[in-house]
C-alpha cells in the first residue's frame, strides 16, 4: 500500500521514522512518501520537503511568511494527488497538518492523525473541524484518551508515548543501563537551545551566560539536525569552556549532570533519560503576549503537563535571565534533596508514559488495519 506521512518538525521527523520502520515491518509492500526530515528519508521514505524549510514560530513570524506557507500547501496538495496514497498520515505539525485533512477529507482521501495537537492547551475549537477531517486519531498522552472522550464524546486511540522506545532503543545502541545513566565522572552541563535559528537566536545567548559562573563545568550545546556548525560559532567565541556536538544529544543527556533545555519535547526527553533539567522560552515580545492570553495551561513543559505539577523549573520570558539560570542550576548540582525529588518523579513519569506500550508499533498495526 501506498503511505503519504507529513511531519514539519525534528521531534515528528524522530516519531516518523520508527513509524515507518514498523510500516515496512507489517506490510512489505509499503510505499512511503514523506515532508520530514533525514530520519524519515533514511527509514525508506521518499522525501519530498524537508522540515527545516517548513520551520515558522509565533505569530509575527507566521504573518511575515504565509506568502511561503501558502505556497507549500499548494505544492503539498498536487503532491499527494499525484501520489494517490492509500492513507495520508499527519504527524503533529497542526497549522499546516489539519489544513491538509480538511482538503484531503473532502478528496476522499483516508486521514489518520497521529500524535495530537495540543487543542486541550489552546484552540480547543479545533475540535469540532478535527472530528469531521480526521478519520483515526492516535493520540500519545496518557491524559489526551480522557479529554477527547469526555469534552468531545470522540473515541481516540492511546498507543503510548513513542519517546520511550527511542530512548530506550538507543541506551541500548550506547551500552547504558539503568544504573550507568549519570555515573559518568565528567561535569558536564548540556545546552538544548531549540532546532530553528529564531529560537535559537533569542535562547543560546542567555545560556551560554551562565558557563562563566561554572569554570569548572563543560558546557555542550546540542546543534540542531537542521542546521549547519557555521550558525552557532558567533554566540560561542566568547567561551571558553563551550563545545558543541552534533547528532549526539541522547548521549550527551547521558553523560550530562543537568541540562538547560529550550521548551517542547526536548524536556520530555531529557526527563525520560533522567537528566535534571531547567526549561527555557523566550519569544519576541509581540508572539509571548498574544500566546499567554490564548494558552490555557498551568505550565509550559510536557514534563510539568503530564504529571500534573511542578517538576522541573520553568524559566519563561522576562524570568528567563542569567541570574535566574545561575541560582536554579547551582540547586541541581549541589541540592540532594532537590535531585532525589526529581528522580523520584521521574520514574513515575516513565511509568505513566509505558502504559500505552511500543507506540510506534502499535500506531502502525492500527494505521495498516484501518488503510486495508
Amino acid at each position: 500500500m501506498k503511505y503519504y506521512l507529513i511531519s514539519g518538525e525534528a521531534s515528528g521527523d524522530l516519531h516518523g521514522s520508527n513509524l515507518i520502520k514498523q510500516l515496512k515491518l507489517i506490510d512489505s509492500t509499503a510505499s512511503v512518501r514523506c515532508w520530514g526530515g533525514d530520519l524519515m528519508e533514511a527509514a525508506g521514505a521518499k522525501l519530498v520537503k524537508h522540515y527545516r524549510d517548513l520551520a515558522f514560530m509565533g505569530f509575527v513570524e507566521v504573518l511575515k511568511n504565509l506568502p511561503t506557507i501558502f505556497k507549500n500547501i499548494r505544492f503539498c496538495k498536487a503532491d499527494i494527488l499525484a501520489f494517490q496514497p492509500d492513507v495520508l498520515v499527519l504527524i503533529d505539525y497542526p497549522g499546516f497538518n489539519l489544513r491538509i485533512a480538511e482538503w484531503a477529507k473532502a478528496k476522499g482521501i483516508k486521514v489518520v492523525y497521529y500524535i495530537s495537537p495540543q487543542v486541550w492547551a489552546w484552540k480547543a475549537s479545533r475540535v469540532k473541524k478535527m472530528k469531521l477531517c480526521i478519520d483515526k486519531m492516535l493520540v500519545i498522552l496518557p491524559f489526551e484518551k480522557a479529554y477527547y472522550a469526555t469534552k468531545w464524546n470522540w473515541e481516540v486511540e492511546y498507543v503510548g508515548h513513542p519517546l520511550m522506545e527511542a530512548i530506550e532503543a538507543k541506551k541500548k545502541e550506547l551500552g547504558y543501563s539503568e544504573a550507568s545513566v549519570n555515573s559518568n565522572p565528567s561535569k558536564k552541563i548540556a545546552l538544548l537551545p531549540g532546532s530553528r535559528q529564531q529560537e535559537i537566536a533569542k535562547k543560546l545567548p542567555i545560556m551560554l551566560s551562565v558557563a562563566k559562573y561554572f569554570p569548572d563545568y563543560e558546557f555542550v550545546v546540542a546543534e540542531a539536525p537542521g542546521q549547519l556548525p557555521e550558525f552557532y560559532q558567533p554566540f560561542l567565541a566568547a567561551y571558553k569552556n563551550v563545545s558543541t556536538v552534533k547528532n549526539a544529544t541522547y548521549q550527551l543527556l547521558l553523560e550530562s549532570n543537568a541540562a538547560l533545555v529550550t521548551s517542547g519535547t526536548a524536556t520530555l526527553e531529557t526527563a525520560l533519560l533522567g537528566v535534571p533539567e531547567i526549561v527555557c522560552y523566550k519569544g519576541s515580545i509581540i508572539s509571548y503576549q498574544i500566546a499567554k492570553r490564548l494558552i490555557k495551561i498551568k505550565f509550559i513543559s510536557l514534563v510539568n503537563l503530564i504529571m500534573d505539577k511542578l517538576v522541573v523549573t520553568e524559566l519563561i520570558q522576562d524570568q528567563l535571565t542569567t541570574t535566574n539560570l545561575v541560582a536554579e542550576l547551582k540547586k541541581l548540582l549541589t541540592d540532594e534533596s532537590r535531585k532525589a525529588t526529581i528522580a523520584a518523579d521521574y520514574h513515575l513519569l516513565r511509568e505513566k508514559l509505558s502504559q500505552g506500550g511500543t507506540a510506534s508499533a502499535k500506531a502502525a498495526k492500527s494505521i495498516v488495519d484501518f488503510a486495508r
